[in-house]
């Protein structure tokens, strides 16, 4: 396996139709930064790539000179990333550095990752690096109001580039801009003209800039703290509508923002192995359609030295990873769970439940999994 340094870093390009995607994939290919990449256009029908409009490889994927490969998938996408392997394996490819994905107009972004995630071969060789999602400056507030996929878009982004600006008015910017940082305030927003592959790639835990793992930038924390504390300060009130009441005065039309949440969720102190793994196994039993992403970092008892990193997708969660050490000096528990149409009050007595009491080293799992809601006190 010399081609490759598995596991590869896969980054997921979505948004709105004529948002912009094939524009800036075309501009992506011609980065040097994009050298050993594959591009996977997950598309159905033609597609404007320039280098597809060169030449057409006969099994759909083609060797560019500055070793990118470009490829329409018309079957399953698993199928395409398992030849991906297989090629470097057989070394009919010598490199591969990254894959970039482009998903299909409205598509939700959440079955292309889990097609990755539930294959027991690809999930060894591809993590998720982040979700990239272009939104149309001109047309973006009323397909957000028109469709729930596109909020679950916006929602699951690590980046959100916004394309377009130069055809709307200021105001027309400005109010989406804000929209977006509501629906999504752990994400960077860019705009087209700044969006190259540095801005773009390396959502990661591993920052490439400062040769470490940063905690923080890939929680999305810094850009998140003012809207926890808006949560907290709303915790008596009924978990439904109120921690978003200003969404409603304001915006009548944004009906479905206010079904999406971003959440952390902090213990101090190192947790079992054991308490961890069954508050995961519940939250996805019981609502993991509702879980568009969840990452963390976690201090184990068995080896509060090591993190534990979690980063999931729905129901779906990548094999657990160790850092070798604490990057930031801050220890303990940190998860972000953005949700659509979670009760945040149901996660956090859960999660309290779970990581406070001792005796759950030795739970009787059978009785909590078939009474979820008696630990959390419900």
């Amino acid at each position: 396996m010399s081609g490759a340094n598995f596991p590869i870093p896969v980054t997921v390009v979505t948004g709105f139709l004529g948002a912009g995607k094939t524009t800036l994939l075309n501009r992506l290919l011609k980065d040097p930064a994009l050298t050993d990449t594959a591009v996977i256009i997950n598309e159905y029908g033609d597609v404007a790539i320039d280098h597809l409009l060169v030449e057409q490889a006969s099994d759909g994927i083609i060797q560019l000179s500055d070793g990118c490969l470009c490829c329409t998938v018309r079957g399953e996408l698993v199928d395409t990333l398992a030849d991906l392997v297989d090629r470097l394996q057989t070394g009919r490819i010598e490199k591969l550095a990254r894959v970039v994905i482009e998903t299909t107009g409205l598509a939700d972004p959440a079955p292309v990752l889990q097609s990755i995630m539930a294959h027991p071969a690809l999930v060894q060789a591809f993590r998720l690096d982040g979700v990239v999602t272009l939104v149309d400056a001109v047309n973006g507030d009323a397909t957000l109001n028109a469709h729930v996929e596109a909020l679950k878009q916006v929602a699951m982004a690590d980046r959100l580039v916004l394309t377009k600006s130069d055809l709307a008015d200021a105001a027309q910017v400005s109010t989406l801009t804000a929209r977006l940082g509501e629906i999504n305030p752990g994400a960077r927003l860019l705009d087209v003209g700044q969006a190259d592959a540095l801005a773009l790639l390396d959502c990661g835990l591993y920052n490439p800039a400062t040769k470490g793992a940063d905690v923080a930038r890939w929680l999305g924390e810094a850009a998140d703290d003012h809207h926890h504390h808006d949560h907290d300060d709303h915790h008596h009130h009924d978990d439904h509508d109120h921690d978003h009441h200003h969404d409603h005065d304001h915006h009548h039309g944004h009906r479905h923002d206010s079904r999406v949440k971003t959440f952390s969720l902090v213990h101090d102190g190192p947790v079992a192995f054991a308490a961890i793994d069954m508050f995961f196994d519940l939250l996805r039993s019981t609502h993991g359609e509702h879980l568009l992403r969840m990452k963390g970092v976690i201090e184990l008892k068995e080896d509060p030295a090591r993190p534990l990193v979690v980063h999931g997708v729905q129901k779906l969660l990548h094999p657990p990873a160790r850092l070798p050490a604490w990057p930031d000096g801050q220890r303990g528990t940190r998860l972000v769970l953005i949700t659509l149409d979670m009760p945040e009050d149901y996660v956090r007595r859960l999660f309290s439940a779970l990581t406070d009491r001792p005796a759950i080293d030795t739970p009787d799992r059978d009785a909590l999994t078939n009474n979820p809601l008696a630990i959390a006190g419900l």
